[in-house]
């Protein structure tokens, strides 16, 4: 046989005090209640039913049976008898009164629900009884003074008003203090649950405590009651998941620490647990980085590129602008922005606000809405080990939150919005074709990046980076002055920053040599575009990662570029793809984008690209060789059949 749970340990037993089983799964205890809530008259039926099995003898049946219909059906009718002769304290609506009780008591028994002898929620409160100098009905409203229900002077609402009180206050997901399920446990499950409960009452005690203190920080440190559930559940996980020899040893132990521990030592490990909860920034550099071998020199890596060039059909349903926009798509896009009367949605809490380029002539303002509360990092699933208690309520990595209980960990000042419609980034900023060029000095490859922030005219262009390819040296880095105005920099991402922008210098100027980190600015977007023109022809292969956000932030149309999110494809295909830093780390060992709140750097971000490239080339060659290539004087060939001359005679 098997050993008891005790899952039934909570529920009272149907045959108590006339219960022969040795031992019983149900609770003999007469002041436990029921764990579903039960009323007294299921009990009383229960033991109704208790009686009729001591009649039965010690011989009759064991197992539990079904309450008979008659038994269940005259309790209800006593029931709805007491109903009419003891009247309730609670004032009822006459409006809702569609069938006196005694004559619902009268009625034949197949009439009446059987759920009647279910609880019932409690009546609402009752409004305060108005002064005799009031008006017969009294209008009570919310924060903004919006009515929510209407009282009459004695004590009663109208019909269906308890329903329009205030929607509760959304909270997090409860657990009960029952011990998470584990594949293999250490113990049985009533020891567990004694150890937990015998757990949480230390903690309970700990965080009394802090509520009597008179500490000024006090409101952090204070958990509430799921909360402080929440905590011993994982706790006892933890120990539970470890080693079965010791897991009773190290959980009393933490029970006696816990009974013998001050509140000063309390406030200190809820600080830390605080602490953890937030994001913290990796310390920079390499891990262990993989150097990256091609077996070609500079100048063949270069020849080897136009087998990496996307194909540019198809690229359009993705994002990537490939054709310039006509006149009657913009004429139409003007329409509709006039229509929309300046009307977005927030990029970040999904709010719609109106923003005013050129500022609001009433009050100066770029945005109505207020400030914007927003979560930073993406949702993500907690990780779970295969058979174990599997939490799969998703999370924000940036603040540890359950999705759809915090409304934002983040304030802005702004809402903010962005577009990526091409015939709305073409009204603010015309796309143009990169433009034809016989020069030999211009570099074989080139890798690019941007950095966007957020203006009146949605996404705009704050910085543009530029580096050679192979080598990585820098060809161009500017900071750029956006169209509309700034919003905010989304310094978290992009690394442009307040100050950056105070200490840059025009372009063509020398930096100062106070010491500061100085960037050297450009005027516009068109002039940063103008700029990266000037390293370019239309057979330069452009090289990046997720190339149409640069690209449409620059407004350019360049027919030869390496995306390096298409190099590496998500199994899935598109639009998903893997994240620059993962492939970094995946292929390549090296971690970057590690400055935390400080944001990216666009320089690092576009030599990433590169290495990531010359990584694939590397893997391609090898296999070629493989299935016989050969290169010679900077060109490739393809494996001859037998009996054929070497290649280039």
């Amino acid at each position: 046989m098997f050993s008891p749970l005790g899952l039934f340990r909570q529920t009272p037993c149907p045959e108590y005090p006339h219960c022969s089983l040795t031992p019983c799964l149900f609770s003999h205890d007469p002041s436990a209640e029921l764990h579903n809530g039960s009323t007294q008259s299921k009990t009383s039926a229960v033991h109704s039913l208790a009686a009729e099995e001591e009649i039965n003898g010690e011989d009759g049946p064991r197992k539990r049976r079904r309450i008979s219909a008659k038994v269940q059906d005259d309790h209800l009718v006593e029931q709805a008898t007491n109903a009419v002769s003891e009247p309730s304290s609670s004032p009822i609506p006459s409006q809702l009164d569609t069938q006196p009780a005694a004559e619902a008591a009268k009625e034949p028994l197949s009439t009446l629900s059987r759920t009647a002898a279910r609880p019932i929620s409690p009546p609402p409160l009752r409004a305060a009884k108005a002064p005799a100098t009031k008006p017969a009905s009294i209008a009570i409203t919310g924060k903004a003074g919006t009515p929510v229900a209407q009282t009459n002077v004695n004590g009663l609402s109208p019909p269906f008003a308890a329903k329009k009180a205030p929607l509760p206050k959304v909270k997090a997901p409860e657990e009960s203090l029952n011990p998470r399920m584990l594949l293999n446990p250490p113990v049985s499950h009533p020891i567990r649950l004694k150890l937990l409960t015998m757990l949480h009452e230390q903690m309970t005690r700990l965080n009394d405590e802090v509520k009597k203190s008179d500490d000024e920080s006090k409101a952090a440190l204070i958990l509430s009651v799921s909360e402080l559930i929440t905590q011993a559940l994982d706790e006892e996980f933890q120990l539970a998941r470890g080693s079965a020899a010791v897991y009773q040893n190290v959980i009393k132990s933490r029970i006696m620490v816990l009974k013998k521990m001050k509140l000063a030592i309390w406030k200190e490990e809820r600080m830390k647990q605080i602490a953890e909860r937030l994001p913290k920034a990796v310390p920079k550099g390499p891990s262990n980085p993989r150097p990256i071998v091609t077996d070609l020199s500079p100048e063949e890596e270069i020849a080897f590129l136009p087998r990496l060039v996307a194909q540019q059909e198809g690229l359009g349903k993705h994002g990537y602008v490939t054709t310039m926009t006509t006149e009657a798509e913009l004429e139409n896009a003007r329409n509709g922005v006039k229509s929309a009367q300046g009307w977005e949605q927030c990029d970040r809490c999904s709010t719609r606000f109106q923003v005013f380029p050129g500022r609001r002539e009433e009050d100066g303002a770029l945005t109505s809405g207020g400030k914007c509360t927003y979560h930073w990092a993406k949702p993500r699933r907690p990780d779970t080990v295969k058979g174990e208690y599997k939490n799969h309520d998703l999370k924000y990595a940036c603040c540890d939150e359950n999705v759809g209980v915090s409304t934002g960990c983040t304030k802005a000042d702004s809402h903010v919005f962005k577009t990526s419609d091409p015939k709305r980034l073409a009204l603010v900023m015309p796309f143009e074709t990169t433009p034809v060029s016989d020069r030999t000095d211009l570099p074989g490859a080139v890798c690019f990046d941007c950095e966007m922030g957020y203006s009146t005219y949605g996404m705009d262009l704050i910085r543009l980076t530029a580096t050679a390819w192979p080598d990585g040296r820098e060809l161009l880095d500017v900071l750029v002055r956006p169209l509309g105005e700034v919003l905010d920099l989304n310094s978290r991402f992009s690394g442009v920053w307040p100050e950056d922008f105070a200490n840059a210098v025009s372009y063509g100027e020398a930096p100062t040599s106070d010491g500061t980190h100085q960037l050297q600015i450009v005027d516009s977007p068109a002039k940063a575009r103008e700029l990266l023109f000037n390293l370019l022809k239309l057979e330069t292969p452009l090289i990046g990662h997720a190339l149409e956000n640069d690209l449409n932030a620059a407004r350019i149309l360049h027919p030869t570029i390496i995306d390096t999110a298409l190099l590496f494809p998500h199994p899935r295909g598109l639009p998903l793809r893997f994240g620059l830093k993962m492939l970094m780390k995946k292929h390549l060992g090296r971690d970057i984008q590690m400055g935390g709140s400080r944001g990216h750097d666009s320089k690092e971000d576009a030599r990433a690209a590169g290495d990531l490239v010359r990584y694939r080339i590397g893997e391609m060659w090898r296999k070629m060789k493989g299935e016989g290539w050969t290169k010679r004087d900077g060109d490739f060939f393809p494996p001859l059949p037998s009996g054929a001359g070497s290649p280039g005679r």
